[in-house]
């Protein structure tokens, strides 16, 4: 009878632990964790955050700014469930990130000179990140480019979603995780339930930092190079 019993307290605890080993996915959230001492490496978590928006879904993740709703920008379904999940209206735009010069001008029929100007002079020293806000855009979801034909985009240089955007090899949407309308969540503690439980995979990396954090400054840039701060 102790035999039997003890034989099933271990296989009930292997069940726990391959269970905490998976993080947070499909809706329902686990621990990330590998065993007592040790949690889901950084590589592990950017390969799961990649195959959730390979496949449609929807992601919660650490940005150059505050936490973000992410996916496919490519994917216009995927679009509507980031508003849907935001409760935003979709006259309202959102943005989107990549990792580098390159990636970004494939999503514009031409980037301005004073664009590529101002990107040089944010790689210099420790500025705020900047989200500009361009004409001409193209090869995104058609519900995430605005009527007039523009969208806003940001190169990160945080490390977790710089390599994101380069492992996914696309522009990854990046919108504030919060209900609209309500504050922006600085950090993860800060996140609605109601945002955790409606996103596909939440990201474990960097959950347990508590600095502050603010959304990005905005500047629209007309391709006459007419110039606009939108928000410092």
């Amino acid at each position: 009878m102790c035999l039997f019993f003890l034989f099933f307290c271990v296989s009930v605890a292997k069940n726990v632990l391959s269970e905490e080993r998976f993080g947070c996915f499909g809706n329902n959230m686990y621990l990330c964790k590998i065993n007592n001492n040790d949690v889901m490496t950084r590589e592990e978590d950017i390969k799961r955050a990649v195959e959730t928006m390979r496949k449609g879904g929807v992601i919660l993740y650490p940005t150059d700014t505050v936490w973000g709703i992410g996916c496919d920008a490519t994917n216009a379904e995927a679009v509507r469930r980031v508003y849907e999940i935001k409760q935003r209206d979709d006259s309202k735009a959102l943005i989107c990130l990549v990792d580098s010069d390159a990636r970004m001008q494939r999503y514009f029929r031409q980037v301005p000179d004073v664009a590529w100007q101002l990107i040089d002079s944010l790689k210099e020293g420790d500025v705020k990140p900047t989200t500009l806000i361009l004409d001409g855009a193209i090869n995104l979801a058609t519900n995430l480019i605005a009527e007039d034909g523009s969208v806003g985009i940001r190169i990160t240089n945080e490390p977790f979603s710089k390599e994101l955007c380069y492992r996914f090899q696309k522009a990854i949407v990046s919108t504030s995780a919060n209900i609209s309308g309500e504050p922006a969540a600085q950090n993860y503690g800060d996140i609605d339930p109601r945002i955790l439980e409606a996103v596909d995979y939440v990201c474990w990396s960097r959950r347990q930092e508590h600095k502050p954090h603010t959304p990005s400054s905005i500047i629209k840039l007309k391709e006459n190079g007419e110039v606009t701060i939108i928000r410092k």
